[in-house]
């Protein structure tokens, strides 16, 4: 899988780079990755390489391990514009914990951004970073290509036999399938299966799905608001990554899904994979 990865110098930058040499040293990302540190001036080059030989310290690798870029103009617009010219698999951005108001509502962190335009899924690392072995699958079934479908699309490298994979889907009156009944909007993953239910079978079409690699995902239903759910799971069960998507559809639910992702990449306190 092929990785590029942004760095600033900045320690949220630094916690990507912590995350990427997780993956690479685990065989997750084979090829060699691309570090980009992104200057506003052409005077800033020197800072440039001295960040650039720290994230290859972090890394625990050199060139031609690594492939350094440097690139001149606003970060997030040069980092979509290598990962288009690139062909990457996938995009690493690190992000601060907390921002400011002007940055969260006025301007837009740099991640987000890159989210926003990026051709490729983007992994944005932050909060606790640890080695993968824990993964929650969020497949709200809503798009017109599921999560799941994207995932093992794109980045099936990813994920190893070893790793609990848990799907997740939330519950509530306003993201439950059409033909959900009452009961089952208080109802468990097996018993949505067992019973077929619409959210059932879009959990059963998953597990098939991560048959082919190998894994035994666990699906499991939560019931209540969307983004307080997914982030209650992910703290409670400790996962190591949270696999959220990029809503593929138009209209009001493209409006309404985009908020969702947004304040999952906002207020989620761990590595979180953006699928588009």
């Amino acid at each position: 899988m092929r990785i590029l990865m942004a760095t600033g110098g900045a320690p949220h930058s630094e916690a990507a780079l912590r995350f990427g040499a997780h993956l690479l040293q685990a065989g997750r990302a084979s090829r060699v990755p691309t570090i980009i540190t992104v200057i506003r001036r052409d005077t800033e080059r020197l800072k440039a390489e001295a960040i650039q030989s720290r994230a290859c310290r972090i890394l625990d690798l050199q060139p031609p391990q690594v492939q350094p870029v440097i690139r001149t103009g606003h970060p997030a617009e040069e980092i979509v514009r290598e990962a288009e010219e690139g062909a990457y698999d996938a995009v690493l951005v690190g992000e601060r914990q907390q921002h400011d108001l002007a940055t969260r509502f006025l301007l837009g962190s740099t991640a987000e951004r890159v989210v926003e335009h990026a051709p490729c899924p983007v992994i944005i690392a932050k909060g606790k970073i640890s080695p993968l072995q824990r993964i929650l699958l969020c497949d709200s079934g809503a798009e017109p290509s599921t999560l799941l479908q994207r995932f093992t699309t794109q980045l099936f490298k990813l994920v190893k036999p070893e790793d609990t994979i848990t799907i997740l889907h939330v519950m509530s009156q306003l993201s439950a399938g059409p033909g959900v009944r009452g009961q089952q909007l208080r109802a468990g993953a097996r018993e949505l299966i067992e019973e077929q239910a619409p959210e059932g079978q879009l959990l059963q079409r998953d597990i098939q799905l991560l048959r082919p690699l190998n894994i035994q995902p666990q699906p499991k239903v939560r019931h209540g608001l969307v983004v307080d759910e997914i982030l209650q799971e992910a703290q409670e069960e400790d996962y190591h990554l949270v696999v959220i998507g990029a809503y593929q559809g138009q209209g009001w639910r493209r409006i309404l899904l985009d908020d969702l992702t947004h304040q999952i990449i906002t207020k989620v306190d761990r590595p979180v994979l953006i699928v588009r």
